[in-house]
């Protein structure tokens, strides 16, 4: 089955034109199923990039899902135009009076502030306080889920020695768990941070698990007790070029960046990368929706 969006979002036609399955509006009300609803909060600077990368994962799965995407109003991005956001955006006034089966909160580009400075950090609560009693799973990614983890279970972040950058190695720790069925012993998975937490945090909070891990990038996949909170320390979600253009942009900054790690044939990045972490990241979302989501939420919310 499809995800379902606006019929005028821009990237409903480059997910058709890859062959996948995008129901629009109208055809979504004529199915007489009950589909899953999905807000996402978008926080990355690049919004469209981020929206197709999230939505071609979603779309791997038998159930219809639709799709809403949230903003803060807090914080005014800065690369995305006014109008995109106006209309194909909501804001959580707008979605927090009702239930919804399921919540995306993407990374940030603001890993290298405490979490308190980061200017929609009290919405950012706010939404993560509502989600207890409104959502019946949420995944973190990235900067949100160390945001997630941070404020939770009161897990901190660190700023790390060097950016982590490249396609790193991945250990199935539990394979037991739904949201890692299916999964190889290892797997590869886009890795781009300036910060990350400590094991040992995690390890003594009893309402946590840590699913899969890299002795390279520490703990990726953490959950709580009951999968209600979901956190992935990494970018399954990227797309191939994703890691080279952020590269090129830290070159063009003067930054010095060292070259994304296992990324580019031969360490060259005159060379074309290659997607190895394709499937991984399908899997991911479909476990998600499937045993986290969709297994757990009521069908009729009221």
């Amino acid at each position: 089955m499809p995800i379902r969006i606006d019929n005028d979002l821009p990237v409903k036609k480059t997910l058709e034109n890859e062959n996948i399955f995008v129901m629009d509006e109208n055809r979504a009300t004529a199915q007489d199923i009950r589909p899953i609803d999905i807000l996402i909060l978008n926080l990355m600077p690049l919004k469209e990039d981020t929206e197709l990368q999230l939505l071609r994962s979603l779309s791997n799965t038998p159930l219809q899902v639709n799709i809403t995407f949230i903003r803060t109003v807090s914080y005014e991005s800065k690369h995305t135009s006014i109008s995109h956001l106006e209309r194909f955006y909501s804001d959580f006034e707008t979605v927090k009076h009702r239930k919804w089966d399921g919540l995306i909160i993407t990374g940030a580009p603001v890993e290298k502030m405490d979490f308190e400075e980061v200017e929609y950090w009290q919405e950012l609560t706010e939404i993560m306080e509502w989600s207890k009693t409104n959502i019946t799973s949420t995944m973190h990614i990235c900067w949100g889920a160390q945001a997630g983890l941070y404020y939770h279970f009161g897990v901190r972040k660190y700023e790390l020695p060097a950016k982590l950058s490249g396609i790193y190695k991945q250990h199935t720790v539990h394979r037991k768990t739904e949201i890692v069925r299916g999964f190889d012993d290892t797997f590869l998975v886009p890795v781009s941070r300036y910060t990350g937490i400590i094991r040992e945090d995690v390890e003594k909070n009893p309402a946590l698990r840590i699913i899969a891990d890299s002795e390279e990038c520490g703990p990726y996949i953490i959950i709580d007790e009951n999968g209600k909170n979901i956190f992935v320390n990494g970018h399954p979600e990227y797309d191939t070029y994703t890691l080279d253009q952020e590269y090129k942009r830290d070159i063009k900054r003067g930054l010095n960046p060292d070259i994304p790690v296992n990324y580019y044939p031969g360490d060259d990045p005159a060379e074309d990368p290659v997607k190895s972490w394709r499937c991984h990241a399908n899997m991911l979302y479909t476990n998600w929706l499937n045993y986290y989501v969709y297994q757990m939420t009521p069908y009729d919310w009221r």
